[in-house]
């Protein structure tokens, strides 16, 4: 059925766009309700009863759901959006806007080591790096994207803009240098600053630093975004220090995909009741989510921290070494110093759990690293450190190491929104490499299929449904709450004077399809999105279209 019509009588029309039939869930929480929805210049002018000569294009969503954009409170597509400005895999999940630069990691500013690590980045990806500020990073997103923008700056890029990979503490000259370019890229629109505090360099910083550091975000009225120091056998500790960070610096808290890992596992009631308090002095604390069982990230970052001291090549320098091998793997199996999930899954010998996702096209991809070590008549340790020393540290893992009672329990609470911790990727191109994590493709539409219909996929591993959410509340997660944490005013609604950012959706089919071995497939049932009031997906097709552009925080 064509749900689209051109209307061209020679009266004047008082609406650009037209979505006709609807059912509304315009993103504060409130029951759907049948209505029209009018756009003009880019914004929503009327939501109510239009008639359809009104229009200079109607589109007819009668049996879908209109609602607000979605907002992916954790993205991880800074450099990737340059790429491929299309945002191929996240529009298509009905994304409008991508909050950019977390866990500690941004693009820019671009100077020093930082500059170096970006360039790296860029020159596999086939990108030239001809930005060094965060305005001018900004800058590029503006001459054309699929998706709006609202970005972050992350401490450890700045870390490492001015001290390198160190592992000390900063001077006084040093953390005044910081905190200029923090409050630099804050002027420039920056919503706020990121840490990853179990990678190098965020994980060197103490808990003063980055009090200093947020003081400066909290004068511009900008948002924390914290990967905490421990997500395993270390989260209270690591969540009550990113709460005190808050109280002392007065600055907005945003916990990273919060749900415990291995280690932790039963411990988010009490996380959850920490932010709830904390929040009840005055300290806005929230926290985010994807609805996955497994999380990803560098092949190295299970090392152990002195071993990934002085970045990639020393890395692999060391792995040359048997000494240092035998040293990495008691330190791995000790692990004095909890690191990502992976690691718990490493100290405990699960290497079942941990699976190859990306390097090149000859590598064992889609392989666990216990599958490979006994392939090759190896030690799962050595197996692991021949890989990381082969890829020169640039490879990337998968683990299963989430549980579903702590993702059901952090996605009921009223402070948790919904970020994919993934990037815009494309099945096709440069994008189209390897094998990454099914969450880049799928999870805004997950969260509909597996917890507000309670549906399971069999093929998707450890994926069990519950019909937890209404859809309204999940829309909400996805919508109002996060643009109220960022403090952006006229997104996130479906209501008159905000963006016409909006997604048209099935909601008894959209689900997503991507998996672990096959990730790189498109949602069903996201059928119309706009972005600023143009269509980008348009009957489940990419338009072409590229309205988005660089959102700019100002306090």
């Amino acid at each position: 059925m064509n749900t689209w019509r051109l209307v061209s009588s020679g009266v004047a029309m008082g609406y650009d766009l037209v979505l006709v039939g609807g059912s509304v869930v315009d993103g504060s929480g409130r029951p759907a309700f049948r209505a029209d929805v009018g756009v003009e210049g880019g914004m929503i002018s009327e939501v109510g009863s239009i008639h359809p000569d009104e229009a200079g294009l109607t589109i007819d969503a009668t049996g879908l759901v209109v609602a607000p954009g979605f907002i992916d409170m954790h993205s991880h597509s800074d450099i990737y959006l340059l790429v491929n400005p299309r945002a191929e895999s996240k529009i298509r999940q009905g994304v409008t806007t991508e909050v950019v630069g977390n866990c500690g990691g941004s693009v820019a500013p671009a100077l020093g080591l930082a500059r170096e690590s970006i360039e790296r980045r860029a020159r596999s990806l086939g990108l030239e790096v001809d930005w060094s500020t965060f305005g001018e990073y900004l800058d590029r997103l503006d001459e054309g994207v699929a998706v709006n923008v609202a970005p972050l700056v992350g401490h450890g890029t700045v870390r490492s803009c001015v001290m390198d990979l160190e592992e000390r503490a900063p001077t006084g000259g040093e953390l005044e240098e910081m905190k200029g370019l923090i409050a630099e890229a804050m002027g420039d629109g920056a919503f706020g600053m990121s840490s990853g505090l179990v990678y190098p360099p965020g994980r060197y910083a103490g808990t003063e630093e980055l009090v200093e550091l947020c003081r400066v975000v909290a004068e511009h009225g900008g948002v924390y975004a914290s990967h905490i120091r421990g997500e395993r056998e270390t989260m209270l500790q690591a969540v009550e220090e990113a709460l005190a960070i808050g109280e002392r610096s007065g600055v907005s808290v945003q916990i990273s995909h919060h749900p415990a890992k291995i280690g932790a596992w039963g411990t988010s009631p009490r996380t959850l009741a920490m932010m709830e308090e904390t929040s009840g002095r005055g300290i806005d604390v929230m926290c985010d989510l994807h609805p996955y069982i497994a999380g990803a990230t560098g092949l190295s970052a299970i090392l152990p921290p002195w071993a990934q001291a002085g970045g990639d090549e020393r890395i692999v320098e060391r792995l040359k070494d048997p000494e240092f091998r035998e040293k990495m793997k008691e330190d791995m199996i000790e692990d004095r110093v909890p690191g990502p999930g992976h690691s718990g899954l490493a100290k405990r010998g699960m290497w079942d759990k941990i699976l190859i996702t990306n390097h090149t096209e000859d590598w064992p991809v889609g392989r666990t690293i216990a599958e490979i070590a006994e392939e090759r008549g190896l030690d799962p340790f050595d197996a692991y450190f021949d890989l990381v020393e082969a890829s020169e540290a640039q490879g990337g893992i998968l683990g299963f190491y989430y549980r579903e009672e702590d993702i059901r329990n952090v996605l009921l609470s009223p402070r948790s929104v919904i970020g994919s911790d993934g990037s815009a990727l494309a099945p096709y191109g440069v994008l189209g490499r390897g094998r990454n994590h099914p969450r880049s493709y799928g999870t805004f539409p997950m969260i509909f299929r597996k917890y507000v219909r309670g549906e399971s996929r069999p093929e998707l591993v450890g994926d069990e449904g519950a019909a937890i959410l209404s859809l309204e509340e999940a829309v909400k997660k996805m919508t109002s709450l996060p643009a109220g944490k960022l403090g952006i005013s006229d997104r996130g609604l479906v209501e008159s004077g905000c963006w016409a950012d909006l997604v048209v959706f099935d909601p008894d089919g959209v689900a997503d399809t991507a998996t672990y071995l096959d990730p790189y497939r498109y949602p069903e049932g996201i059928v119309h999105v706009l972005v600023n009031g143009v269509p980008v997906i348009k009957s489940g097709e990419h338009t072409g279209a590229l309205p988005g552009r660089a959102l700019r925080h100002r306090a």
